[in-house]
């Protein structure tokens, strides 16, 4: 059987360029890589075999695509999280990006942050795709309000790129 990326759990498209899902298998993570994805964000942790590759980073490498490994408690999200995933979105905004977490809940939260906050489109609109997979918890709507009603989050990234948010696990292909 032909594995696809559309085979990849809860996987969603938003665009030509922007792709999420939960933790995909190694061999829709090649998948990815056939259909032109440049670079993987992985917002999820590493210790748990069931929703984590062995060594994700080396597969991703070898299939020539960039890694970026921002791992998010789900139960503890933070702003400075939030902001490493803010400069990888710019950094790579012309690439084709691939982003996951175990179950698209941390990264539909968060692609949906990024939307409003960053692109400045109105809620509605920038949580559809979390609204399309979850409803968050008292504990991740609260994140979600106070990340934006932060007016220096706002002020930090809705004005322009910000070169000094930095710390996520960033290897390059070599």
């Amino acid at each position: 059987m032909h594995t696809t990326i559309s085979d990849i759990y809860n996987f969603r498209s938003i665009d030509d360029l922007i792709s999420t899902s939960g933790q995909p298998s190694e061999a829709q993570v090649n998948a990815l890589a056939h259909a032109g994805c440049q670079t993987i964000i992985n917002l999820a942790l590493h210790d748990d075999p069931r929703y984590s590759l062995s060594d994700e980073a080396k597969l991703v490498h070898s299939l020539g695509m960039e890694y970026i490994h921002i791992p998010v408690q789900f139960n503890t999200p933070g702003a400075a999280e939030l902001q490493q995933f803010f400069q990888a979105m710019e950094s790579h905004r012309s690439q084709r990006l691939h982003i996951h977490c175990a179950a698209n809940m941390r990264v539909s939260a968060f692609v949906g942050l990024y939307f409003s906050i960053v692109s400045g489109k109105p809620p509605e609109q920038a949580f559809a795709l979390m609204h399309s997979i979850w409803q968050p918890d008292p504990k991740w709507r609260d994140f979600i309000d106070t990340m934006l009603a932060s007016e220096t989050l706002k002020d930090h990234w809705f004005n322009g790129l910000d070169s000094t948010a930095a710390g996520a696990h960033k290897t390059p292909v070599n």
